[in-house]
């Protein structure tokens, strides 16, 4: 039926399925059906894929009308799991005819295709809410005006495998614009998404912005392929540029917009341009002792900064003669090209010069931001004297009073000044108050320099500064003195369970108990985090140190009663006293801080004395402890990512991920060295979970990219597996991140499977339950047997290097790995080898029927970035 002699055809699909009844009126170029929520039609069945169909519009030859193609399967050509069925033919597509009945999978979900004409636009927008749509259309319908099919050509059919292949490479579907043209620079092909984008490529050709330069560029090109940034008018793209000789062809296809990524940095670097003369000014207002020098050179920093032509600082103050509020222009700076405007603004009263408003706003704590066209006509006349075409204003408030205020003014352009620019100004007008109040708070700001915010002890630089005039008295009189340092057990804890606004309150009402504890004339400081160390002066004898260590462990044996929660804390004190190997205070800090780690090895909640003896026990392991408690939140950790690969394909399947510390004096250490210390400390929950996070976030970034999706493994350590929050944190993670739990594998131990099986069941069940697999990592190296781990819901077992290392000079030990292969496999379990590292090894795994396996043969644990290159290489050519 041609367009122009009837009213246009209208297609409608109804479907049926365990959802009920709907109508869905067929109005764009493509539509995806399956279970899966992400499909533009949606199926309510389980014998339904989760991506099932595909309808695709297809033209008719010769006409303006169009109709549909169903085709089995996603948009990668994977065919659905239970089948389509047309008219109760299996079929892989078919073009749809007016009254074809669609089969997905079964009988629970069907639909039935119209294809019909003279149907109001009103009526076709009412048929999706009709149940009964062959009685709402005949009810439509009238003898003078019948409804009419589409007629289809039997040229349909050929049309339809055509518009199939080209779905096979998708670029009529693609949102992308993609351009073809040949090495004469003519354009041979563009989808429709670059038709719409640029509907102008064609007749402007090579001086198109996205063509210029191809032809050139491609002469010089080392691989077949490039990717570029392009700007078309005030947009900007990412361009990939891929050169085809055996096809005589210059593909491009534009990645995305990146214009307003490109708008960001632009932003970023004023804002870091402002940030860097806000720090620059302020040092010109502190440093300087002149005022007024501080002042003008504040203002040009911040007006060179800002790109602005003139910044100004207004003070308030009486009218000289009437009394009245007024303001005067007390400092300004102005381009080279600009006039000052000092004389037009000295002693205007706001009242009468109609800068009322000002005086209200501002007064306020407002600002006032905007053009100089759009201000009342009085404020206008101003301005419009000045050559200013917009303004920006923000209050100087000095001890709660409105006292002046501070500008910047374009007159070259109407300028719309941004958020960060005016907190910048806001920034900028609190250090200029904050010279005025320099005097009167110097005090104030040296107190807070040298004590702890939190419970208002004095802090790590006052106790330093305290410890060195008490050492030449102590020396001089023939006294000692000891230094304490206090370490709260386990207080990472509580803070990580209850959070840190309870673990504020217990610090504060900890060091109230310590300060209780102390004599008269002690003193006591927050060193940081949980740590707090104390000054003993004028100590004659042993025993008084002894008494006040033994008043701080029992201050804190009673409960602490906090918001409805009952805490006990204990801690461990390390003690140095001034002597022959103590003598100064860098050694006395130093051996209290190696006294206090000698506490802890005794068991916390205990006191130890330095002696020369602790210099000789592993002094490394105790500073490196102690900077392990800090490495988080130092970003000085890091994930590794080792492949896992699939025996016979060869291809990747999964990667393991690997924690590496980077410490910044010792480089690089061992996982053997700090696991354990992060383990015994409790540090090894919080490190974890951030393992867990960083790895779960880089798969979702993977599958972002649209690499290929694979598993991501992390290790559970037996401290994480035993911790009451694993689920909430594991789902947490990865509602956070988005990443599908069937894309993460957790890995334990076998010791830590069969500690308290019962328990591991629980755990595991639930994990099993949420989507994500189990791994039982280093197998052969505990106590535990296949029979014993059967009992639990696991997913994969993996062989333990030791085994493999052996494999190839030892028959014992290939009579073994055979024996685990061969019995995991039947019970269901996938079997990986670790530490792969020869041909040979290799050999024997793929002749046992191994699934897959891991080690240096293939990859060595790497970086993010290069684990990213690894995938990209092994993505699949489309």
């Amino acid at each position: 039926m041609l367009g122009n002699e009837r009213e246009k055809i209208r297609h409608l699909l109804v479907v049926q399925d365990l959802g009920g009844h709907r109508t869905v009126p067929l109005q764009e170029t493509t539509y995806s059906l399956g279970r899966h929520p992400a499909n533009t039609i949606v199926l309510a069945s389980r014998s339904v894929s989760m991506q099932h169909a595909i309808l695709l519009r297809v033209t008719v030859p010769e006409t303006d009308q169009y109709g549909f193609q169903i085709i089995d399967g996603n948009y990668k050509g994977k065919a659905s799991t239970n089948g389509l069925f047309v008219n109760g033919n299996k079929c892989f597509s078919h073009n749809l005819r007016n009254g074809d009945i669609i089969a997905f999978g079964g009988n629970q979900a069907q639909a039935k295709y119209y294809a019909i004409s003279n149907l109001s636009e009103e009526a076709f927008s009412e048929s999706r809410n009709v149940e009964d749509l062959s009685g709402f259309l005949s009810e439509q319908a009238s003898p003078a005006n019948p409804f009419q099919t589409l007629a289809v050509d039997p040229r349909f059919e050929a049309a339809s495998e055509s518009a199939l292949a080209r779905l096979a490479s998708f670029p009529e579907l693609i949102p992308n614009p993609i351009i073809e043209m040949d090495f004469e620079g003519t354009v041979t092909y563009l989808n429709p998404a670059a038709t719409l984008k640029f509907p102008k490529l064609r007749e402007v050709g090579m001086q198109h912005p996205i063509l210029t330069g191809l032809l050139s560029a491609i002469n010089n090109l080392e691989k077949n392929s490039f990717v570029r940034e392009v700007e078309v008018g005030t947009e900007v793209f990412e361009q990939s540029v891929l050169y085809l000789p055996e096809s005589d062809l210059i593909r491009t296809f534009i990645i995305r917009d990146i214009t307003e990524q490109k708008q960001a940095t632009t932003e970023l670097r004023q804002r870091d341009r402002l940030l860097q003369a806000v720090a620059e000014a302020a040092n010109y207002l502190l440093g300087e002792i002149n005022y007024e020098t501080g002042i003008h050179r504040a203002l040009a920093v911040l007006g060179e900064a800002a790109l602005a032509d003139r910044v100004y600082l207004f003070q308030n103050h009486p009218h000289p003669v009437t009394g009245e509020m007024a303001v005067s222009l007390r400092f300004e700076w102005t381009h080279s090209f600009i006039e000052s405007t000092h004389q037009h603004w000295q002693n205007q009263p706001y009242q009468a010069s109609g800068l009322a408003r000002w005086y209200s706003v501002l007064s306020r704590g407002q600002s006032i931001n905007g053009l100089t066209h759009k201000f009342p006509i009085a404020e206008q006349q101003f301005l419009i004297r000045d050559g200013i075409q917009s303004l920006l204003l923000v209050p100087l408030c000095f001890e709660n009073e409105f006292w002046g205020y501070l500008g910047l003014a374009d007159c070259t352009f109407e300028r719309h000044w941004s958020k960060h620019e005016e907190s910048t100004l806001l920034t900028m007008a609190a250090s200029i108050i904050g010279t005025q109040q320099r005097q009167q708070v110097e005090e104030k700001i040296r107190y807070q320099a040298l004590h702890d915010v939190l419970t208002g002890l004095p802090n790590r630089l006052l106790f330093n500064e305290l410890l060195g005039k008490t050492l030449p008295n102590a020396t001089r009189n023939g006294e000692s003195l000891a230094v304490i340092f206090v370490d709260l057990d386990r207080f990472k804890v509580i803070n990580d369970t209850l959070g840190h606004t309870l673990g504020d309150l217990l610090l504060q009402s900890v060091a109230q108990r310590l300060q209780d504890s102390l004599r008269g004339g002690d003193t006591i400081a927050r060193w940081g985090g949980d740590e707090f160390t104390i000054l003993l002066p004028r100590i004659n004898d042993i025993e008084e140190v002894t008494l006040v260590a033994n008043r701080i462990l029992q201050a804190l044996e009673d409960a602490f009663h906090l918001q409805g929660h009952e805490l006990y804390v204990t801690a461990s004190l390390g003690i140095a006293l001034l002597d022959g190997n103590s003598p100064d205070a860098e050694r006395l800090i130093q051996h209290a801080d190696a006294a206090l780690y000698y506490a802890k090895d005794k068991g916390r909640n205990n006191y130890q004395f330095y002696s020369v003896s602790l210099s000789a026990k592993n002094p490394e392991l105790l500073t490196l402890e102690k900077s392990l408690r800090y490495a988080l939140e130092r970003q000085e950790f890091t994930v590794y990512y080792q492949p896992r690969v699939n025996i016979g394909t060869e291809e990747i399947t999964g990667m393991e991920a690997l924690l590496r510390w980077q410490h910044p004096e010792m480089g690089l250490v061992a996982p053997s060295v700090f696991i354990p210390l992060a383990e015994e400390s409790g540090l090894i929950v919080s490190i974890g979970e951030w393992v867990l996070r960083t790895a779960c976030s880089q798969n979702k970034t993977w599958q972002d990219t649209g690499l290929p999706p694979i598993t991501i493994a992390v290790n559970l350590s037996l401290k994480q597996f035993r911790q009451s929050k694993l689920l909430e944190t594991i789902a947490e993670v990865l509602e956070q991140t988005g990443l599908e739990a069937r894309f993460l594998e957790l890995e334990i131990t076998e010791s830590t499977a069969i500690e308290n099986l019962d328990f591991t069941k629980t755990v595991l069940e639930n994990l099993q339950q949420m989507g994500v697999y189990i791994s039982i990592d280093d197998f052969g190296t505990g106590h535990s047997s296949l029979s014993r781990l059967q009992l639990l819901p696991l997913h994969n077992l993996k062989i333990d290097k030791s085994f493999i290392q052996d494999l190839t000079h030892d028959v014992k030990v290939a009579h073994i790995v055979k024996a685990i292969v061969g019995l995991g496999q039947s019970l269901g379990l996938k079997l990986t080898a670790e530490g792969v590292e020869t041909e040979e090894e290799l050999a024997f795994l793929r002749s046992i029927n191994c699934d897959e396996v891991q080690g240096f043969l293939f990859y060595r644990p790497v970086s993010a970035k290069i684990a990213t290159e690894i995938l990209e290489s092994k993505r699949p050519i489309i």
